[in-house]
C-alpha cells in the first residue's frame, strides 16, 4: 500500500462498520439497548463500562482551551465510578455533543484514539509477526469492537502461533474464530455484526492482503478523498474486556489486578501481590508510565496495559 499509512486505511474500514461511511462523529452520543458498553462517546465511540470514556473526557478537561471543560468536570467521578445512570443523563448527553464541535475535543479525540486503539493494536501485529496491511487491519478492528486478547488466546490454543503459522493462515483463523464467538455471542447485537469478520473474509479470498485503493467495503469505496475523513464508532464489545484499574473506594482487587501486579514485578518493580489496587500499586503504575512517556495519572487502561504486555 505505497504512500498510504495502513492506519488510515484500517480506521475508514471500522468506521464503514459502524457508520456506513469512511466518516464519524466527533460528537456522537450512543446509547443501544443490550450494548454492555453503556453510553459511548466520540469518533471511535468509546464507551462507559470500559473505563475509557472517563479517560478521554479526562485528557479534554485538562487541554488548554477546552470550551466544556467546566462543565464536564462535574461528570469526572461519575465516569470513573462507571455510573450507570449516566446513559440517561440527557444534560451530559448534551454538553457531549456540544464539545465534539470544540476543536480541542477533536485534537484530544484524535491523540486519544490512536494512542489508546491504534498504537496497541500495532504494538501487538508487531508482537505477533503480523506485517500485512490486511492482518494489521483485523488487528485494530479487535481492539475497536473488543475482546482482542479472548480471541487471540483462542486462536492460540486451537490453532498455533502466527509465526508457527504464517501469518495469512493464522489472520483467517483468528477471524474465522472471531466469527463463530460472535455468531452464537449471548448478546444479540454482537451477534449482528459478524459483517465485519464477513468483510475481512471476502477481503482474503479476493487476496486484497496489501489493502490497496481503491478499496470497496459494504458497498462504500475507500480511496484518498475518503481517507481525509474522521475515524471509526461502534456497537462495543467492550463489557467483555479488562477493566481499568485505578484507586477507588474500596479498592479494585481480582484476578486482573494480580495480572498487572505479575506484569510490574516482570518489569524490575518490587511488588508484593496481593490482588489489591491501592495507593501503593497506583503509585508504581505512575511511575511505570513517566518511564514509557504514557499519561501519569495512575491508571492502568488499554495503553498502560497494552506497554506491559497484557
Amino acid at each position: 500500500m505505497t504512500g498510504i499509512p495502513v492506519r488510515r486505511v484500517a480506521q475508514a474500514i471500522v468506521n464503514i462498520f459502524e457508520t456506513g461511511s469512511p466518516a464519524g462523529e466527533y460528537g456522537k452520543v450512543t446509547l443501544l439497548a443490550g450494548d454492555t458498553g453503556h453510553l459511548t462517546y466520540g469518533r471511535a465511540q468509546t464507551t462507559l463500562a470500559s473505563g475509557n470514556l472517563h479517560l478521554l473526557i479526562k485528557a479534554y478537561v485538562a487541554a488548554p482551551g477546552a470550551l466544556f471543560a467546566t462543565a464536564l468536570s462535574e461528570y469526572l467521578s461519575r465516569l470513573a465510578a462507571c455510573d450507570r445512570r449516566l446513559d440517561k443523563d440527557d444534560r451530559l448527553h448534551w454538553i457531549l455533543r456540544q464539545a465534539g464541535d470544540d476543536p480541542v475535543m477533536q485534537d484530544v479525540q484524535d491523540d486519544f484514539f490512536d494512542r489508546v486503539y491504534w498504537r496497541p493494536a500495532e504494538a501487538a501485529a508487531a508482537r505477533l509477526g503480523i506485517e500485512t496491511p490486511l492482518g494489521q487491519a483485523v488487528i485494530y478492528d479487535g481492539h475497536i469492537h473488543g475482546s482482542w486478547s479472548f480471541i487471540r488466546g483462542r486462536v492460540e490454543e486451537r490453532h498455533g502461533s502466527a509465526r508457527r503459522l504464517g501469518e495469512k493462515k493464522w489472520t483467517a483463523a483468528y477471524v474465522k474464530e472471531r466469527k463463530d464467538w460472535l455468531s452464537s455471542h449471548a448478546n444479540r447485537l454482537l451477534r449482528r455484526t459478524i459483517y465485519r469478520m464477513d468483510v475481512f473474509e471476502t477481503l482474503m479470498q479476493a487476496g486484497r492482503w496489501d489493502l490497496g485503493l481503491p478499496l470497496t467495503v459494504r458497498g462504500v469505496r475507500i480511496d484518498e478523498d475518503a481517507l481525509g475523513l474522521a475515524p471509526p464508532l461502534r456497537v462495543s464489545a467492550e463489557g467483555d474486556t479488562a477493566r481499568t484499574l485505578h484507586l477507588t473506594a474500596p479498592p479494585m482487587r481480582g484476578e486482573d489486578v494480580r495480572a498487572l501486579e505479575r506484569a510490574l514485578i516482570a518489569d524490575g518493580y518490587a511488588i508484593n501481590e496481593s490482588g489489591l489496587f491501592d495507593e501503593r500499586l497506583a503509585r508504581i503504575v505512575k511511575d511505570f508510565q513517566t518511564r514509557k512517556g504514557l499519561t501519569a495519572d495512575g491508571i492502568a487502561g488499554p495503553a498502560t496495559r497494552a506497554e506491559l504486555g497484557i
